[in-house]
């Protein structure tokens, strides 16, 4: 694979030397938290700012998963990429890959991807933390944002595998809220209709326990189309809180 270099974002690194797989590992930066370490190597994150931009640049060397497709192994960060690029070809609101890179020399495999931070934007989960001190509009807001946001997901075809507060990010513009995601390494086709649906919803709902059944109904009413308090609606919430239930038990 050749690297990867967002056409936009070229001329910015060309100016601080930094459009090129060494020069961007060579770069001294501070991690953000601790490196993860298994699957025979490592994998770090760190943060870089240029000009008033900010990034993250992630880095890993011998971090490789294998699958059928790839029995011999390939960074992690392939497959993210891969997702990221193809997000962006679905029209499904993601983070955006600046820069990504794999090198294979001295028996070592590294793989190195930089994407834009998200600065003006905030988790769900922080959010969430706030939601007794929102008003009923932003909440409404920040909910029907969630909602589209799977419905687009859905729609195109993809199940996210980690749809949860902390991998959706919002922001409040006058227009309304907007509403993306961010880890998106175990991305996988839609097969098997709602029931890949509703496992992909449950886990975003047993995260947000301050949420009230209205708000449940809410969401779920803009994520199908219906009146919130339709029958597909109820039809829906109950199927999402037996799963839950189950999970929970375990």
């Amino acid at each position: 694979m050749s690297d990867y270099l967002a056409g936009d974002e070229l001329a910015l690194l060309q100016r601080h030397g930094l459009d090129d797989f060494e020069a961007l590992w060579a770069l001294q930066l501070d991690a953000v938290d601790e490196p993860n370490t298994g699957r025979g190597g490592w994998s770090s994150v760190f943060r870089l700012e240029l000009e008033g931009k900010g990034y993250y640049l992630k880095r890993q060397r011998d971090y490789l998963t294998h699958t059928l497709h790839r029995p011999l192994g390939e960074p992690t960060f392939a497959r993210e990429f891969r997702n990221i690029r193809r997000y962006q070809a679905l029209g499904i609101p993601a983070l955006q890959a600046v820069f990504y890179g794999e090198r294979k020399a001295g028996g070592a495999h590294r793989a190195m991807l930089m994407t834009r931070a998200l600065d003006e934007w905030r988790d769900l989960e922080t959010l969430l933390a706030q939601w007794p001190q929102l008003g009923p509009a932003q909440r409404q807001g920040i909910l029907a944002a969630c909602a589209e946001l799977a419905r687009t997901l859905h729609a195109a075809g993809q199940v996210h595998g980690c749809f949860y507060p902390k991998h959706i990010f919002l922001r409040e513009r006058r227009e309304g809220w907007q509403a993306q995601l961010i880890d998106l390494e175990k991305t996988r086709p839609l097969l098997l209709g709602r029931r890949d649906r509703l496992r992909d919803l449950e886990p975003l709902l047993r995260r947000a326990p301050v949420w009230s059944e209205a708000d449940l109904r809410h969401l779920l009413g803009v994520y199908l189309g219906q009146p919130a308090d339709s029958a597909p609606v109820t039809d829906w919430l109950q199927r999402l809180g037996k799963r839950r239930r189950r999970k929970e038990a375990r």
